[in-house]
């Protein structure tokens, strides 16, 4: 099945407005449909990671942030369910304790890179750090930087900074074999109050509610243009960001692996060929075997 995956991304030097993008496309497939293909694509998925852990050159980042209810954990769990354990790692991060705020706001994700071979997964990430934070920067405060000791002196320089930051890191990444994937999972507004009622009316979904959750959904409209600001600033060509469909959750995840498939497919990677030394000895071996 033929997939443009170039209709989810940000390109970057293009202002993007997240109204533009629709929540509820499903790429004029059916839900059955959309399952058989993400069956295929997870197939293409595990070749491709085989591959990529053999070559041990290059390492792949996956990062999700999206609003509450948006399916996060649902995507990592289906798109990921049909790698091979030893060549994954996920990390979720919560709010940073007080060792990771005695260092700089990238120091704990830089600690839970993937090594070469591997594809790491960050559920949330260094992204909080210009969309919670700006929604609420006296969070900021508990950073104690020098410069910024009062919420009044966090302004447009300092997000400006911090974007630039972020822009740098990964560029260092990149440099450094790390291919990333930054995805967006646009949830309506509407849907998120679905999602919500159903984890209040379904006891088996209680706990994945908090009161905390109906604080957020008031400040939806920063949200939003803490996003759209974090798209425009940090989607480049070598760490591009997709923002994917959320209205669907198995839109969702068919979205998601078929940009990763596509990005593994393009790195082009190939299995090791043994030294000429090692290859002229396959031979005796196999003979050594078949002589047992």
């Amino acid at each position: 099945m033929k997939t443009n995956t170039d209709k989810y991304l940000v390109k970057p030097g293009k202002k993007v407005n997240i109204k533009d993008f629709d929540t509820d496309y499903n790429g004029h497939l059916d839900k059955e449909a959309g399952k058989e293909e993400l069956a295929r694509v997870k197939e293409e998925l595990s070749k491709f990671q085989e591959v990529l852990y053999a070559s041990n050159t290059h390492s792949v980042l996956v990062l999700f942030q999206a609003m509450d209810a948006a399916g996060k954990d649902g995507a990592i769990a289906h798109v990921m369910s049909g790698l091979n354990p030893q060549g994954c790692q996920v990390y979720s991060f919560k709010t940073p304790n007080a060792e990771e705020y005695d260092h700089d706001f990238l120091w704990r994700h830089y600690k839970a890179l993937p090594e070469k071979g591997r594809i790491g997964i960050h559920n949330r990430s260094h992204y909080e750090n210009v969309l919670v934070c700006k929604v609420h920067p006296e969070y900021i405060m508990s950073e104690n930087l020098p410069k910024y000791n009062t919420v009044e002196k966090i302004d447009k320089g300092f997000w400006k900074d911090r974007y630039e930051s972020i822009r740098n890191f990964e560029k260092h990444l990149t440099d450094n074999g790390v291919t990333i994937l930054k995805f967006f999972l646009n949830v309506s507004k509407d849907e998120q109050k679905k999602r919500f009622l159903d984890r209040i009316e379904d006891p088996a979904k209680n706990w994945k509610f908090s009161s905390s959750d109906i604080k957020e959904r008031a400040l939806w409209d920063k949200y939003m243009n803490a996003y759209e600001d974090a798209l425009n600033e940090t989607s480049t060509d070598y760490a591009p960001w997709y923002v994917i469909p959320a209205d669907k959750k198995w839109y969702t995840r068919l979205a998601v692996s078929q940009v990763i498939a596509e990005t593994l497919k393009g790195l082009k990677l190939e299995y090791p060929v043994l030294a000429k030394e090692e290859a002229d000895k396959l031979a005796s071996y196999k003979e050594q075997l078949l002589s047992e």
